[in-house]
């Protein structure tokens, strides 16, 4: 990139040249920052492509281009839905980071690359040098089946896999950074070595992670449900107070929960153990029941347990279900933990050592957060819906929201760190309209939004869609909403509380009961939000989109689908779905 300068025969006085000249090689700085710090021409760019549902995938590919840096290659990260098909092509070092989402799913972000590169009509890409690291979770049937997809099809498009792609459970953390260790020096072999500008400042990274969480103290644990309520939802403040932690509305907040003492020591009996058994956990002698409080997940069975369990106890009919349909196995197992297994099958027996290496280790849970980081600096806000049913003759309760609700008071430690979530936040632009849809607990980060709304004085409408199952005992928040609406800062509130009629009525009928108004919003430029419930709501609510824009713009069902394509591309259109 050249630097522009004034020749000496041009009609400007030194002292005009000379400042002219600076501000030519001001705006050349400015501009090799901007464009990723290349100050040669032949610099190696590594394109770093990431598919993120919660952002894991996100935060790896900050790694990896920080890691490239340090070989001198100059990195690009991208979401996947900040490319197209013909943009890949042209890529000729490339690194894709992506979770799975649900059974076997795309995340959101990479759903549009994917169905262009998946398709009839994608290049050839014989230029690419790649490699896939792909994020999962083993007691899904199709483990980092994203990242498996990609490979493949990267691989049938003619790409060079430089290293075989990496498959990672839920404890990513040191498989990635082996994949990182081997796949950066050989993306780098050969490269010019070459002097790399340091990019304008980052923020730091946080000292505090899933490593190494922030102990985190609880300040209100109030219930928000009403007490003849068939359902137990609480609210959670918890001080951050002094950790020089920040966060933003529509981030995670991670807590690591402990698991239930009646829970382990049940495990314990069902083991004919004592408890006290000194066993090795990751280079520490822990007694067994220390053990499976604090590192191991213990409420739902992975499949190496589940096959130990059917194989030592030579139950036929087990044993047929996990060979058989796959179906039936999940019917079976529904309501199920490992206690219920260990109590059905007494046949099959297990030391404490055996047991350990069975199980997967204690996992954080990533919540929603229900307050603005500009309103509340201190304090992070969360809404939990408390796990308790009845089943197999006993009370099973969830692991870390009844953690949450039970187990932690005033001097119990929350070990906590957050989760950016870059992707849902609130518009830049304050004057453009935003559409919440929020069932149940997914109000939780529109309560955020509103506040951020609320603390930035946007002048732009707000639209919120709620709902659960009855009124009087489940409208969460409700004082503070109708404070909001009064106030004017809620310009619209539609309510769908399914169980207060005989016909039962869910956010998406609201939606398309006040359909031409929706469509209308979006034309204005408005954002759409979703959160909650991945696998009923949010598709439905897609589903009532699609039929919206189809209805009230006019459009064919192609259209349609283009049309709501457009909004993903552009962010107006993004889920926090779960």
């Amino acid at each position: 990139m050249k630097i522009l300068t004034i020749p000496d025969n041009a009609p400007y006085s030194e002292t005009q040249r000379a400042w002219l000249n600076g501000f030519f090689a001001g705006m050349h700085s400015h501009m090799v920052h901007s464009a990723g710090s290349i100050n040669q021409a032949n610099a190696r760019l590594l394109h770093i492509l990431f598919g993120s549902q919660t952002g894991n995938s996100e935060s790896l590919a900050h790694d990896a281009a920080a890691a490239a840096k340090s070989h001198g290659l100059v990195p690009v990260v991208k979401s996947m839905d900040e490319v197209d098909i013909q943009q890949l092509a042209d890529m000729q070092y490339l690194l894709i980071i992506t979770s799975t989402y649900g059974e076997g799913a795309m995340p959101d972000n990479a759903e549009l690359l994917w169905q262009t590169a998946n398709s009839d009509a994608a290049p050839r890409l014989e230029q690419v040098n790649y490699s896939v690291l792909a994020l999962g979770d083993t007691s899904y049937d199709l483990f980092c089946q994203a990242g498996i997809n990609w490979d493949n099809r990267l691989a049938e498009l003619g790409a060079n896999r430089v290293l075989e792609r990496v498959d990672c459970d839920t404890d990513f953390e040191a498989a990635a950074e082996h994949w990182l260790s081997e796949v950066i020096p050989l993306l780098a072999e050969g490269a010019e070595t070459i002097a790399v500008l340091d990019t304008a400042a980052q923020p730091a990274k946080s000292t505090y992670n899933r490593k190494n969480p922030f102990p985190a103290k609880l300040l209100v644990n109030r219930i928000l449900t009403a007490l003849d309520s068939s359902k137990e939802t609480r609210h959670y403040e918890i001080s951050i107070a002094g950790s020089g932690l920040s966060y933003e509305a529509g981030d995670a907040l991670c807590v690591i929960p402990s698991n239930c003492p009646d829970l382990v020591a049940a495990i314990v009996q069902a083991l004919k153990c004592s408890g006290e058994e000194d066993e090795p956990v990751n280079g520490e002698l822990l007694t067994l029941s220390e053990a499976l409080r604090t590192r191991f997940e213990i409420k739902l069975p992975g499949k190496e347990l589940l096959e130990e369990i059917a194989k030592r106890s030579g139950d036929q009919t087990l044993n047929g279900l996990l060979s058989g349909d796959k179906e039936q196995l999940e019917a079976y197992l529904w309501g199920r933990d490992i206690l219920d297994l260990l109590l059905e099958f007494p046949a099959a027996e297990f030391t404490a050592a055996e047991f350990l290496r069975l199980l997967k280790p204690l996992q954080h849970r990533a919540y929603s957060i229900s307050s603005s980081g500009k309103a509340h600096p201190d304090s992070v806000h969360l809404t939990v819906a408390s796990v308790r049913y009845q089943a197999h003759g006993r009370q099973h309760k969830g692991v870390c929201s009844t953690y949450l609700a039970d187990l932690v008071d005033a001097d119990t430690a929350v070990n906590v760190f957050f989760t950016p979530n870059n992707s849902f936040r609130v518009p830049n632009d304050d004057s453009r309209p935003i559409i919440m849809v929020g069932p149940g607990t997914g109000i939780a980060p529109f309560r955020a939004f509103l506040q951020e709304r609320q603390f930035r004085n946007a002048a732009g409408k707000n639209w919120l869609f709620f709902g659960d199952r009855n009124a009087a005992t489940d409208f969460i928040y409700r004082e503070e909403i109708e404070a909001l609406q009064s106030s004017g800062l809620l310009t619209r509130l539609d309510l769908a509380f399914s169980r207060d009629q005989a016909e039962k009525i869910y956010v998406q009928d609201k939606m398309q009961e006040h359909g031409a108004e929706l469509y209308a919003w979006l034309e204005q430029g408005g954002y759409f939000f979703v959160c909650g419930d991945a696998y009923r709501m949010a598709k439905d609510v897609d589903q009532a989109l699609h039929d919206i824009i189809r209805n009230h713009g006019g459009k064919t069902l192609l259209e349609a689908a283009e049309y709501v394509n457009q909004l993903k591309k552009e962010k107006r259109y993004v889920r926090d779905v779960y």
